[in-house]
Protein backbone atom coordinates (compact mmCIF):
# COMPACT_ATOMS: atom_id res chain seq x y z
CA UNK A 1 0.00 0.00 0.00
CA UNK A 2 1.24 3.47 -0.85
CA UNK A 3 1.18 5.76 2.19
CA UNK A 4 1.37 9.54 2.03
CA UNK A 5 2.43 11.94 4.78
CA UNK A 6 2.24 15.73 4.73
CA UNK A 7 5.71 17.26 4.68
CA UNK A 8 5.98 21.04 4.51
CA UNK A 9 3.95 22.07 1.46
CA UNK A 10 4.45 18.66 -0.15
CA UNK A 11 4.23 14.99 0.75
CA UNK A 12 6.47 12.06 1.62
CA UNK A 13 5.32 8.73 0.22
CA UNK A 14 6.34 5.20 1.13
CA UNK A 15 5.08 1.79 0.03
CA UNK A 16 4.44 -0.89 2.63
CA UNK A 17 3.26 -4.44 1.85
CA UNK A 18 -0.41 -4.81 2.79
CA UNK A 19 0.29 -7.83 4.96
CA UNK A 20 2.75 -5.81 7.07
CA UNK A 21 0.48 -2.83 7.67
CA UNK A 22 -1.39 -3.04 10.99
CA UNK A 23 -3.26 0.26 10.66
CA UNK A 24 -3.36 3.78 9.23
CA UNK A 25 -4.56 6.03 12.04
CA UNK A 26 -6.77 9.01 11.22
CA UNK A 27 -9.60 10.74 13.08
CA UNK A 28 -12.53 8.41 13.72
CA UNK A 29 -15.57 9.25 11.55
CA UNK A 30 -17.97 11.43 13.55
CA UNK A 31 -21.14 13.33 12.76
CA UNK A 32 -20.91 16.67 14.56
CA UNK A 33 -24.38 18.01 15.30
CA UNK A 34 -23.22 21.60 15.83
CA UNK A 35 -20.20 23.71 15.04
CA UNK A 36 -18.70 27.04 16.00
CA UNK A 37 -20.77 29.55 17.97
CA UNK A 38 -23.85 27.34 17.64
CA UNK A 39 -22.08 24.58 19.59
CA UNK A 40 -21.07 27.08 22.26
CA UNK A 41 -24.62 28.45 22.61
CA UNK A 42 -26.01 24.92 22.90
CA UNK A 43 -23.47 24.06 25.62
CA UNK A 44 -24.38 27.16 27.61
CA UNK A 45 -28.09 26.33 27.23
CA UNK A 46 -27.44 22.76 28.41
CA UNK A 47 -24.84 23.00 31.21
CA UNK A 48 -23.40 19.83 32.74
CA UNK A 49 -23.37 19.41 36.51
CA UNK A 50 -24.27 23.04 37.17
CA UNK A 51 -27.14 25.49 36.76
CA UNK A 52 -27.23 27.94 33.88
CA UNK A 53 -24.66 30.73 34.06
CA UNK A 54 -27.52 33.14 34.76
CA UNK A 55 -28.21 31.20 37.96
CA UNK A 56 -24.66 31.73 39.22
CA UNK A 57 -23.83 35.23 38.01
CA UNK A 58 -25.32 38.03 40.11
CA UNK A 59 -25.36 41.80 39.92
CA UNK A 60 -22.51 43.30 41.93
CA UNK A 61 -20.08 40.46 41.21
CA UNK A 62 -16.64 41.06 39.72
CA UNK A 63 -16.33 38.40 37.01
CA UNK A 64 -13.15 37.10 35.44
CA UNK A 65 -13.06 35.00 32.28
CA UNK A 66 -9.77 33.13 31.98
CA UNK A 67 -8.90 32.00 28.47
CA UNK A 68 -5.91 30.66 26.54
CA UNK A 69 -2.91 32.62 25.30
CA UNK A 70 -1.72 33.07 21.72
CA UNK A 71 0.22 29.78 21.73
CA UNK A 72 -2.97 27.70 21.98
CA UNK A 73 -5.55 26.97 19.26
CA UNK A 74 -8.53 27.92 21.46
CA UNK A 75 -10.79 30.24 19.36
CA UNK A 76 -11.61 32.58 22.25
CA UNK A 77 -13.13 35.22 19.96
CA UNK A 78 -15.90 32.76 19.08
CA UNK A 79 -16.71 31.90 22.69
CA UNK A 80 -16.30 35.15 24.62
CA UNK A 81 -19.32 37.00 23.12
CA UNK A 82 -21.75 34.28 24.24
CA UNK A 83 -20.34 34.19 27.78
CA UNK A 84 -20.22 37.97 28.15
CA UNK A 85 -23.77 38.40 26.86
CA UNK A 86 -25.06 36.00 29.50
CA UNK A 87 -23.14 37.81 32.22
CA UNK A 88 -24.67 41.09 31.04
CA UNK A 89 -28.14 39.55 31.08
CA UNK A 90 -27.55 38.41 34.67
CA UNK A 91 -26.83 42.01 35.69
CA UNK A 92 -23.02 42.14 35.46
CA UNK A 93 -22.01 45.12 33.31
CA UNK A 94 -18.98 45.24 31.02
CA UNK A 95 -17.08 47.30 33.60
CA UNK A 96 -17.22 44.44 36.11
CA UNK A 97 -15.86 41.84 33.67
CA UNK A 98 -12.18 41.17 32.95
CA UNK A 99 -10.73 38.77 30.42
CA UNK A 100 -7.44 37.23 31.59
CA UNK A 101 -5.16 35.50 29.10
CA UNK A 102 -3.52 32.55 30.84
CA UNK A 103 0.18 32.82 30.05
CA UNK A 104 1.53 30.05 32.25
CA UNK A 105 5.26 30.30 31.58
CA UNK A 106 4.83 31.90 28.15
CA UNK A 107 5.67 35.47 27.08
CA UNK A 108 3.36 38.46 27.40
CA UNK A 109 1.08 39.51 24.54
CA UNK A 110 1.17 42.61 22.40
CA UNK A 111 -2.00 44.69 22.34
CA UNK A 112 -2.66 43.49 18.79
CA UNK A 113 -2.44 39.87 19.94
CA UNK A 114 -4.92 40.54 22.74
CA UNK A 115 -7.30 42.11 20.22
CA UNK A 116 -6.88 39.11 17.91
CA UNK A 117 -7.63 36.66 20.72
CA UNK A 118 -10.63 38.51 22.15
CA UNK A 119 -12.06 39.83 18.89
CA UNK A 120 -12.33 43.53 18.12
CA UNK A 121 -15.77 44.07 19.68
CA UNK A 122 -14.93 42.37 22.97
CA UNK A 123 -11.52 44.03 23.12
CA UNK A 124 -13.15 47.46 22.71
CA UNK A 125 -15.68 46.81 25.48
CA UNK A 126 -13.99 44.60 28.07
CA UNK A 127 -10.76 44.98 30.01
CA UNK A 128 -8.27 42.38 28.69
CA UNK A 129 -5.02 41.61 30.51
CA UNK A 130 -2.31 38.98 30.79
CA UNK A 131 -2.20 36.75 33.85
CA UNK A 132 1.14 38.25 34.90
CA UNK A 133 -0.12 41.86 34.87
CA UNK A 134 -1.67 42.01 38.34
CA UNK A 135 0.87 40.07 40.41
CA UNK A 136 0.09 36.87 42.28
CA UNK A 137 -1.68 35.80 45.47
CA UNK A 138 -0.55 32.82 47.57
CA UNK A 139 -3.56 30.61 48.34
CA UNK A 140 -1.94 27.47 49.71
CA UNK A 141 0.12 24.40 48.80
CA UNK A 142 -0.96 21.11 47.22
CA UNK A 143 -0.22 17.72 48.78
CA UNK A 144 2.57 17.27 46.24
CA UNK A 145 4.18 20.54 47.33
CA UNK A 146 3.08 22.81 44.49
CA UNK A 147 2.52 26.38 45.68
CA UNK A 148 -0.88 27.72 44.64
CA UNK A 149 0.19 31.21 43.61
CA UNK A 150 -2.50 32.58 41.33
CA UNK A 151 -2.89 35.72 39.24
CA UNK A 152 -4.38 38.36 41.58
CA UNK A 153 -7.15 39.41 39.18
CA UNK A 154 -8.41 35.84 38.92
CA UNK A 155 -7.83 34.95 42.57
CA UNK A 156 -9.77 37.94 43.91
CA UNK A 157 -12.72 37.72 41.52
CA UNK A 158 -16.21 36.88 42.78
CA UNK A 159 -16.88 34.70 39.74
CA UNK A 160 -14.26 32.69 37.83
CA UNK A 161 -15.12 31.25 34.43
CA UNK A 162 -12.46 29.26 32.58
CA UNK A 163 -12.36 28.75 28.83
CA UNK A 164 -10.14 26.37 26.88
CA UNK A 165 -9.93 23.71 24.23
CA UNK A 166 -9.66 20.03 25.05
CA UNK A 167 -6.97 17.98 23.33
CA UNK A 168 -4.57 15.26 24.37
CA UNK A 169 -1.68 16.56 26.45
CA UNK A 170 1.46 14.50 26.54
CA UNK A 171 1.90 14.56 30.31
CA UNK A 172 -1.22 16.21 31.80
CA UNK A 173 -3.49 13.72 30.03
CA UNK A 174 -5.76 16.32 28.45
CA UNK A 175 -5.84 20.09 28.23
CA UNK A 176 -8.86 22.08 29.44
CA UNK A 177 -10.68 22.19 32.76
CA UNK A 178 -8.59 23.39 35.71
CA UNK A 179 -5.55 23.71 33.45
CA UNK A 180 -6.57 27.34 32.82
CA UNK A 181 -5.65 28.01 36.47
CA UNK A 182 -2.65 25.68 36.86
CA UNK A 183 -0.46 26.30 34.95
CA UNK A 184 -2.40 29.02 33.12
CA UNK A 185 -2.64 31.62 35.90
CA UNK A 186 0.24 30.35 38.05
CA UNK A 187 3.78 31.49 38.73
CA UNK A 188 6.81 30.05 37.01
CA UNK A 189 8.02 28.47 40.28
CA UNK A 190 4.66 26.76 40.82
CA UNK A 191 4.62 25.45 37.26
CA UNK A 192 8.12 24.07 37.71
CA UNK A 193 7.09 22.00 40.73
CA UNK A 194 4.03 20.63 38.93
CA UNK A 195 5.78 19.88 35.65
CA UNK A 196 8.70 17.99 37.17
CA UNK A 197 6.24 15.11 37.63
CA UNK A 198 6.06 14.71 33.83
CA UNK A 199 8.63 11.88 33.94
CA UNK A 200 6.42 9.62 36.07
CA UNK A 201 4.93 6.59 34.29
CA UNK A 202 1.31 7.63 34.73
CA UNK A 203 1.88 11.14 33.36
CA UNK A 204 0.92 10.62 29.74
CA UNK A 205 -1.61 11.52 27.08
CA UNK A 206 -5.18 10.33 27.53
CA UNK A 207 -4.83 9.53 31.26
CA UNK A 208 -6.70 11.41 33.99
CA UNK A 209 -7.13 9.12 36.99
CA UNK A 210 -3.81 8.39 38.65
CA UNK A 211 -1.96 10.95 36.54
CA UNK A 212 0.17 12.84 39.08
CA UNK A 213 0.41 15.99 36.96
CA UNK A 214 -3.35 16.18 36.33
CA UNK A 215 -4.21 15.37 39.95
CA UNK A 216 -1.92 18.15 41.16
CA UNK A 217 -3.42 20.56 38.61
CA UNK A 218 -6.91 19.79 39.85
CA UNK A 219 -6.00 20.12 43.52
CA UNK A 220 -4.46 23.53 42.83
CA UNK A 221 -7.59 24.46 40.89
CA UNK A 222 -9.86 23.44 43.75
CA UNK A 223 -7.85 25.54 46.19
CA UNK A 224 -8.31 28.55 43.93
CA UNK A 225 -11.85 27.68 42.87
CA UNK A 226 -13.49 27.70 39.45
CA UNK A 227 -17.19 28.45 39.18
CA UNK A 228 -17.80 27.53 35.55
CA UNK A 229 -16.05 26.31 32.42
CA UNK A 230 -16.70 26.49 28.71
CA UNK A 231 -14.45 24.03 26.88
CA UNK A 232 -14.33 23.21 23.17
CA UNK A 233 -13.20 20.26 21.08
CA UNK A 234 -11.64 21.23 17.75
CA UNK A 235 -11.32 19.36 14.47
CA UNK A 236 -8.07 18.97 12.53
CA UNK A 237 -8.62 22.47 11.07
CA UNK A 238 -8.93 23.93 14.60
CA UNK A 239 -12.65 24.65 14.21
CA UNK A 240 -15.13 24.08 17.05
CA UNK A 241 -17.13 20.86 16.57
CA UNK A 242 -18.29 20.34 20.16
CA UNK A 243 -18.52 22.35 23.36
CA UNK A 244 -19.31 21.73 27.02
CA UNK A 245 -20.23 24.15 29.80
CA UNK A 246 -20.86 23.90 33.51
CA UNK A 247 -19.06 22.16 36.37
CA UNK A 248 -15.29 22.19 36.00
CA UNK A 249 -14.93 18.41 36.45
CA UNK A 250 -18.17 16.99 35.07
CA UNK A 251 -18.25 19.16 31.95
CA UNK A 252 -14.54 18.66 31.32
CA UNK A 253 -14.87 14.89 31.50
CA UNK A 254 -17.73 14.94 28.97
CA UNK A 255 -15.50 16.91 26.65
CA UNK A 256 -12.68 14.41 27.12
CA UNK A 257 -15.07 11.58 26.24
CA UNK A 258 -15.99 13.32 22.99
CA UNK A 259 -12.33 13.90 22.16
CA UNK A 260 -11.67 10.20 22.79
CA UNK A 261 -14.37 9.22 20.32
CA UNK A 262 -12.79 11.47 17.72
CA UNK A 263 -9.09 10.86 18.14
CA UNK A 264 -8.43 7.82 20.34
CA UNK A 265 -7.52 5.15 17.77
CA UNK A 266 -7.61 1.49 18.73
CA UNK A 267 -4.83 -0.79 17.51
CA UNK A 268 -4.63 -4.58 17.96
CA UNK A 269 -0.93 -4.53 18.80
CA UNK A 270 2.12 -2.31 18.82
CA UNK A 271 4.31 -2.15 15.72
CA UNK A 272 7.97 -2.71 14.98
CA UNK A 273 7.95 0.47 12.89
CA UNK A 274 5.74 3.53 13.35
CA UNK A 275 5.68 6.14 10.58
CA UNK A 276 4.42 9.52 11.72
CA UNK A 277 4.12 13.15 10.70
CA UNK A 278 2.29 16.27 11.87
CA UNK A 279 0.51 16.47 8.54
CA UNK A 280 2.71 19.09 6.89
CA UNK A 281 2.82 22.89 7.01
CA UNK A 282 2.33 24.88 9.15
CA UNK A 283 2.44 22.18 11.84
CA UNK A 284 5.92 20.88 10.97
CA UNK A 285 7.83 24.16 10.70
CA UNK A 286 10.20 23.17 13.51
CA UNK A 287 11.11 20.26 15.76
CA UNK A 288 9.41 21.91 18.74
CA UNK A 289 6.07 21.50 16.96
CA UNK A 290 6.85 18.05 15.54
CA UNK A 291 7.57 16.72 19.03
CA UNK A 292 3.85 16.34 19.68
CA UNK A 293 3.46 13.80 16.87
CA UNK A 294 6.52 11.93 18.10
CA UNK A 295 5.10 11.69 21.60
CA UNK A 296 1.83 10.20 20.38
CA UNK A 297 3.73 7.74 18.19
CA UNK A 298 5.51 6.29 21.23
CA UNK A 299 2.23 4.66 22.28
CA UNK A 300 2.19 2.59 19.07
CA UNK A 301 5.79 1.31 18.91
CA UNK A 302 7.24 -1.79 20.53
CA UNK A 303 10.12 -1.32 22.97
CA UNK A 304 13.28 -1.31 20.89
CA UNK A 305 11.30 -0.51 17.74
CA UNK A 306 11.73 2.30 15.24
CA UNK A 307 9.83 5.56 14.80
CA UNK A 308 10.19 7.21 11.39
CA UNK A 309 9.35 10.86 12.02
CA UNK A 310 8.73 13.18 9.08
CA UNK A 311 8.74 16.94 9.63
CA UNK A 312 10.26 19.56 7.35
CA UNK A 313 11.61 21.63 10.28
CA UNK A 314 12.68 24.44 7.95
CA UNK A 315 12.93 26.69 11.03
CA UNK A 316 15.19 24.19 12.81
CA UNK A 317 14.54 23.60 16.49
CA UNK A 318 11.98 26.38 17.00
CA UNK A 319 13.00 27.25 20.56
CA UNK A 320 16.36 28.37 21.91
CA UNK A 321 16.07 26.61 25.27
CA UNK A 322 14.79 23.44 23.56
CA UNK A 323 17.79 23.54 21.22
CA UNK A 324 20.29 24.18 24.01
CA UNK A 325 19.00 21.30 26.11
CA UNK A 326 19.10 18.84 23.22
CA UNK A 327 22.58 19.88 22.08
CA UNK A 328 24.05 19.97 25.58
CA UNK A 329 22.88 16.47 26.54
CA UNK A 330 25.41 13.65 26.57
CA UNK A 331 22.62 11.06 26.28
CA UNK A 332 18.82 10.88 26.21
CA UNK A 333 18.85 9.97 29.91
CA UNK A 334 20.62 13.25 30.66
CA UNK A 335 17.51 15.06 29.49
CA UNK A 336 15.09 13.17 31.72
CA UNK A 337 17.37 13.56 34.73
CA UNK A 338 17.78 17.27 34.09
CA UNK A 339 14.04 17.98 33.94
CA UNK A 340 13.67 16.42 37.39
CA UNK A 341 16.18 18.94 38.71
CA UNK A 342 14.96 22.02 36.85
CA UNK A 343 11.86 22.66 34.80
CA UNK A 344 12.28 25.10 31.92
CA UNK A 345 9.88 25.83 29.11
CA UNK A 346 11.50 24.30 26.04
CA UNK A 347 13.61 22.01 28.18
CA UNK A 348 10.49 20.01 29.06
CA UNK A 349 9.96 19.15 25.39
CA UNK A 350 13.60 18.15 25.05
CA UNK A 351 13.11 15.83 28.02
CA UNK A 352 9.99 14.37 26.38
CA UNK A 353 12.04 13.55 23.29
CA UNK A 354 14.71 11.99 25.48
CA UNK A 355 12.10 9.71 27.06
CA UNK A 356 11.07 8.44 23.61
CA UNK A 357 14.70 7.98 22.55
CA UNK A 358 15.25 5.73 25.55
CA UNK A 359 12.59 3.29 24.29
CA UNK A 360 12.93 3.39 20.47
CA UNK A 361 15.19 4.48 17.63
CA UNK A 362 14.10 7.68 15.89
CA UNK A 363 14.75 8.11 12.17
CA UNK A 364 14.18 11.78 11.29
CA UNK A 365 13.23 12.93 7.80
CA UNK A 366 13.72 16.71 7.83
CA UNK A 367 15.63 19.66 6.36
CA UNK A 368 17.90 19.82 9.40
CA UNK A 369 21.58 19.01 8.81
CA UNK A 370 22.72 15.43 9.27
CA UNK A 371 25.26 16.45 11.91
CA UNK A 372 22.63 18.28 13.92
CA UNK A 373 20.21 15.35 13.80
CA UNK A 374 22.92 12.91 14.88
CA UNK A 375 23.91 15.20 17.76
CA UNK A 376 20.42 14.87 19.25
CA UNK A 377 20.49 11.05 19.13
CA UNK A 378 18.40 10.58 15.98
CA UNK A 379 19.31 9.14 12.57
CA UNK A 380 18.84 11.49 9.58
CA UNK A 381 17.25 10.48 6.27
CA UNK A 382 16.29 12.35 3.10
CA UNK A 383 13.03 10.45 2.59
CA UNK A 384 10.62 8.20 4.43
CA UNK A 385 11.16 5.52 1.80
CA UNK A 386 14.90 5.47 2.53
CA UNK A 387 14.24 5.43 6.27
CA UNK A 388 11.80 2.54 5.88
CA UNK A 389 14.30 0.49 3.87
CA UNK A 390 16.92 1.01 6.59
CA UNK A 391 14.45 0.16 9.34
CA UNK A 392 13.62 -3.09 7.56
CA UNK A 393 17.29 -4.06 7.72
CA UNK A 394 17.29 -3.44 11.46
CA UNK A 395 14.21 -5.66 11.82
CA UNK A 396 15.66 -8.46 9.66
CA UNK A 397 13.68 -7.62 6.54
CA UNK A 398 10.22 -8.08 8.03
CA UNK A 399 8.36 -5.66 10.28
CA UNK A 400 4.83 -4.76 11.25
CA UNK A 401 3.99 -1.11 10.54
CA UNK A 402 1.56 1.51 11.88
CA UNK A 403 1.13 4.77 9.97
CA UNK A 404 0.10 8.04 11.67
CA UNK A 405 -0.25 10.76 9.01
CA UNK A 406 -1.77 13.23 11.54
CA UNK A 407 0.26 12.16 14.54
CA UNK A 408 -0.29 15.28 16.62
CA UNK A 409 -4.03 14.60 16.87
CA UNK A 410 -4.41 10.81 16.98
CA UNK A 411 -3.64 8.80 20.11
CA UNK A 412 -3.01 5.05 19.59
CA UNK A 413 -4.44 2.72 22.24
CA UNK A 414 -3.85 -1.02 22.25
CA UNK A 415 -7.13 -2.93 22.43
CA UNK A 416 -7.28 -5.11 25.51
Amino acid sequence: MKLEFGYGQGIQSVTVPDEDLIAVLTANPMKHERRGAEAVEYALDHPIGAPALSGIAKKGMKAVIVTSDISRPMPSREVLPSVIRRLNEAGIPDGDITVVFALGSHRKHTEEEKKHLAGEEVFARIRCEDSSDSGFVHLGVTKKGTPVDICRTAAEADLRICLGNIEFHYFAGYSGGYKAIMPGCSTYDAIQVNHTMMTENDAHAGKLEGNPVREDIEEAGRICGVDYIVNCVLDEHKKIVYAVAGDVIQAHRKGCEYLDRMYRCKIPEKADIVMVSQGGAPKDANLYQVQKALDNAKHAVKPGGTIILAGECKEGFGSQIFEEWLLQAASPKDLTERICREFRLGGHKAAAIGMVEEMADIYLVSEMSDDTVKSIFMTPFESMEAAYREALKKHNGHAKVIAMPFGGATLPVVTE
